[in-house]
C-alpha cells in the first residue's frame, strides 16, 4: 500500500495493491502500520459508518465545526466522484477544492483531515464506508450546497437525488465569512 498526497494540505489516498487470480481478489483496505508512518493515529478512530446511494445521488457538502472530525472514506460497492473542499481558515490550502474517484476496482481510500467539507456523488449504485475519529454530534454539522456556484464543482452526471438537508445548505461564502471571524 502506498500513500499519495493530493492538492489539499493534509489529504491523503492510501492505494492498496489489490491481488486478483481466478477466484476473484484480495487487498488491504486499511494497515495501521502504514497509516502512522503516514503521520495518523490508527486508534483515534472510533466510528465504522456505512451509506448506500442509487446512481447520480449527491451527499454533500458537509463538515464539522468545532474539533472538525477526520475520516477515512472508500467505496466498498461501485464508484462514486468524490470531493473535499478545504474549509480550515489558517490552511495554506484554504478554499482548494479537488476530487478523486472512489471505487471497488481500485480500493482508493482517502483520508479527509479535520476541518474539510465533503461530498461525494454515487456513479453507479454505490455504498461508501466511513471511518471516523469522533462520534457524530449533530450540533457541529456543517453544509454548504453541492451546486455552490463559488466552488463551482463540476459533479459528472446530472444530479438525480438529493437530500432535503443539502438542498437548505448555505453558500461557501457564508460559511468561509462566519469560519474568518
Amino acid at each position: 500500500m502506498r500513500v499519495e498526497r493530493t492538492a489539499i494540505d493534509g489529504a491523503l489516498l492510501f492505494v492498496p495493491t489489490p491481488h486478483r487470480d481466478e477466484r476473484g481478489l484480495f487487498t488491504r483496505t486499511f494497515d495501521a502500520h502504514v497509516a502512522a508512518k503516514a503521520g495518523l493515529d490508527p486508534a483515534a478512530f472510533v466510528q465504522d459508518s456505512q451509506s448506500r446511494s442509487r446512481r447520480g445521488t449527491i451527499r454533500g457538502m458537509h463538515g464539522r465545526s468545532g474539533r472538525g472530525e477526520a475520516k477515512l472514506v472508500r467505496c466498498a460497492r461501485g464508484a462514486v466522484y468524490d470531493v473535499i473542499v478545504d474549509a480550515r481558515p489558517d490552511s495554506p490550502t484554504f478554499g482548494v477544492r479537488t476530487s478523486v474517484l472512489l471505487d471497488d476496482e481500485t480500493f482508493v481510500t482517502l483520508y479527509v483531515p479535520p476541518g474539510l467539507l465533503h461530498g461525494f456523488q454515487a456513479l453507479t449504485d454505490a455504498d461508501v464506508c466511513y471511518r471516523i475519529d469522533r462520534e457524530h454530534d449533530p450540533s457541529e454539522d456543517l453544509s454548504v450546497r453541492y451546486d455552490d456556484p463559488d466552488l463551482r464543482i463540476p459533479w459528472p452526471q446530472p444530479a438525480s437525488l438529493i437530500s432535503e438537508r443539502d438542498l437548505a445548505a448555505g453558500s461557501w461564502a457564508q460559511l468561509r465569512d462566519r469560519l474568518r471571524t
